[in-house]
């Protein structure tokens, strides 16, 4: 059974995962700070989609771009033009909103959501990208903008990477990095912020061969939240209806994911045909094409895109986690996190903080760190101390009793099915391996 928003905002904020930002001074709107345990999952997520991408394939090599640019590229790719929400005001209370997210009233005129006032302005374009000035003077020639999308920085880099890297099409650059956007209507926790992590792709193909490889992303990125644990049945393909689609993009599917509030978008997939290429091309005047030397022809490649939001990725993966169930008749809320995502996997917990036990804890906790991700809690019982770790996600706990002064072998219990197994510390790497 899915949780309710609300629990999953609770946990996260009681156990570290997330913290509102500024929180001493009232919050600002919008804008979260990763906790303890928030910044390891985060990094497990990034670490994963990384390991997929580049790590496991030939074809793809990795990039940093700026997040400071020049507002040529963002004029050559269209989204000084094209980059906007329609915004109206509400006169009465002065808040701002979306004019496409607003609905109407009985009476068909629209509504203020916060006063529920009609006296709106006429709908306007806000362009959603962050302004900044570069150097002292706040004049026009000084103005930049913080990138709304880390792709920009894949397209203006392709000569750099297709002649330093001696790849070619179909071959991919990848990127995680952080993105701005000045959302009228941030909101629902971390799934829509102003401030946020992506994790995108840019893979150059042959044109003719453009339809096969997006129906193969498609597929591949899908796949990718399963194998990690999200169930099958809260996940689902969208395609993207033509008066939707991006001004460079052919076709859009995006894989979305049944938040508490309905189905809402973890990452598209995009046939961006050869259209930033050409743009920058056109803009800068430098060629962004590839020669087949083995053909003789020269093309612009078509570029597919799976973009990832890393951030909402990890709210998914916390709610498709959460459960609830009884162990030994209590209840216990447990997320079920598979071992890569999960912030920690191992928690090593001394029965006592009686000195000897303390110790020998401490080295089974030094055994185990160069293989796992591990937590180390000796404070309250050790019932209380199972169940913090079952509500955190760490899938194994590793308990020194008084027993492993004399036998040398430590306790193992599995955080899903609560069994446990008694292990020598000689062999015990090689079991958390094996279990991980």
């Amino acid at each position: 059974m899915p949780p309710e928003m609300d629990e999953v905002v609770r946990l996260a904020r009681h156990r570290g995962f997330v913290f509102p930002s500024a929180e001493i001074y009232g919050g600002f709107r919008s804008t979260y700070d990763y906790g303890p345990l928030g910044v390891l999952m985060l990094r497990n997520v990034k670490d994963q989609w990384w390991r997929s991408i580049v790590q496991m394939r030939h074809d793809v090599v990795g990039l940093d771009a700026a997040i400071l640019s020049s507002p040529r590229i963002w004029e050559a790719s269209g989204h000084l033009a094209n980059f906007t929400d329609p915004l109206v005001d509400c006169r009465k209370c002065k808040e701002r909103w979306r004019a496409d997210h607003l609905e109407a009233g009985e009476d068909g005129a629209l509504h203020c959501p916060n006063c529920g006032s009609t006296d709106l302005t006429e709908a306007r374009a806000f362009n959603l990208m962050f302004k900044t000035f570069v150097g002292p003077v706040e004049d026009e020639g000084a103005v930049a903008y913080l990138r709304p999308e880390t792709a920009q920085g894949h397209f203006v880099n392709f000569l750099n990477v297709l002649q330093s890297s001696r790849k070619r099409p179909p071959f991919g650059i990848a990127q995680i990095g952080k993105s701005f956007r000045n959302e009228i209507t941030p909101g629902n926790f971390v799934f829509r912020t102003r401030e946020f992590e992506q994790m995108e792709l840019e893979f150059f193909v042959p044109p003719a061969e453009a339809d096969d490889w997006f129906d193969y992303w498609r597929t591949q990125r899908l796949e990718w939240y399963v194998d990690l644990g999200i169930p099958r049945e809260m996940l689902r393909l969208r395609d993207h209806d033509k008066d939707e689609l991006s001004h460079y993009s052919a076709a859009t599917t995006d894989v979305e994911f049944l938040f508490p509030w309905g189905w809402g978008e973890l990452e598209g997939i995009a046939n961006r045909t050869d259209y930033d290429l050409r743009a920058h091309s056109e803009a800068s005047g430098v060629r962004l094409e590839y020669f087949d030397q083995a053909s003789g022809e020269r093309y612009v490649p078509y570029v597919i895109e799976p973009a990832a939001g890393a951030t909402r990725t990890m709210m998914a993966f916390l709610i498709a986690a959460w459960d609830k169930d009884e162990v030994g008749g209590e209840p216990r809320t447990v997320l079920r996190l598979h071992p890569r995502i999960a912030p920690y996997q191992v928690a090593v917990l001394p029965l006592s903080r009686k000195e000897n036990l303390v110790a020998k804890a401490l080295e089974v906790l030094s055994l185990l760190q160069p293989v796992a991700m591990c937590d180390y809690d000796e404070t309250q019982s050790i019932g209380r101390r199972y169940r913090r770790q079952d509500e955190i996600g760490t899938p194994l706990a590793v308990t020194v009793d008084f027993d492993t002064l004399v036998d040398e072998a430590v306790t193992i219990r599995d955080r899903d099915t609560t069994e446990q197994v008694r292990v020598p510390i000689a062999g015990l790497v090689q079991e958390v391996s094996s279990r991980l």
